[in-house]
């Protein structure tokens, strides 16, 4: 139990000191308070401090300089923004993420109709079929990140592709939320309605109608949340 206490006393701080760096009030270079200043202030073990320490330097945040201290990193605000796998892990944390994707899928389809070669054609292609013949979470899972990724790669943009590789799987629902129904037919029946707009999307890109893609995007992601929000209780 304590642990896990500690462990959460550490994600607060954690998420303390990032909320400071993305708002400015630590700026790059700044020096971190000291862990006795820490502890003293807050009144958390230096065992919490040296957990959150490490895990924003593991994150790009925090520098080190041997007889000096830790400070900000020179460009920790770019790297600050995180949506971790605890963040969505309930219907509702999935809609807000399914909202900020609307966007950037509709554009990111929109490009891949207009900028798309034969190669990454057949690489999307290769998502549907193996989408079309799942019959388990993590198939479909697996084939649905691939379909992004090929899409993001369809642009030609490489900043599309980190980005998406940026989200990693989190461009889809989590395995718990994905389909709560473990019948197989149930999940077959499920994948092939996503794989349904997943088609329609495929459609407009290789006719290269960049309005089509986008409307088919934007409905994808619509009838997702339409979904979600069904899950919702009450």
């Amino acid at each position: 139990m304590a642990v896990t206490k500690a462990a959460s006393l550490a994600d607060d701080l954690v998420r303390r000191i990032e909320a400071q760096i993305e708002s400015g009030a630590m700026p790059p270079g700044a020096r971190f308070p000291t862990e006795k200043a820490v502890t003293e202030d807050l009144g958390v073990s230096r065992t919490v401090v040296r957990e959150a320490f490490a895990r924003l330097a593991a994150r790009g945040l925090l520098v080190s300089r041997r007889g000096s201290g830790a400070y900000v990193a020179d460009d920790a605000r770019y790297r600050a923004f995180q949506v971790t796998a605890a963040e969505v892990a309930e219907i509702g944390d999935l809609l807000m993420l399914l909202e900020m994707r609307r966007g950037f899928e509709v554009e990111m389809a929109e490009l891949a109709a207009t900028r798309r070669t034969d190669a990454d054609l057949a690489a999307i292609r290769e998502t549907l079929e193996a989408m079309e013949g799942s019959t388990d979470v993590d198939t479909s899972l697996a084939a649905d990140a691939r379909f992004h990724a090929a899409l993001a790669q369809a642009t030609g943009n490489p900043h599309f592709v980190r980005f998406t590789q940026f989200l990693g799987v989190r461009l889809v629902p989590s395995r718990t939320l994905y389909l709560q129904d473990s019948d197989p037919k149930a999940h077959q029946r499920h994948a092939r309605r996503i794989n349904a707009d997943h088609k329609a999307i495929y459609a407009a890109i290789e006719a290269r109608n960049a309005a089509a893609a986008g409307r088919a995007a934007r409905r994808h992601i619509d009838k997702s949340i339409a979904r979600y929000r069904d899950r919702i209780p009450g």
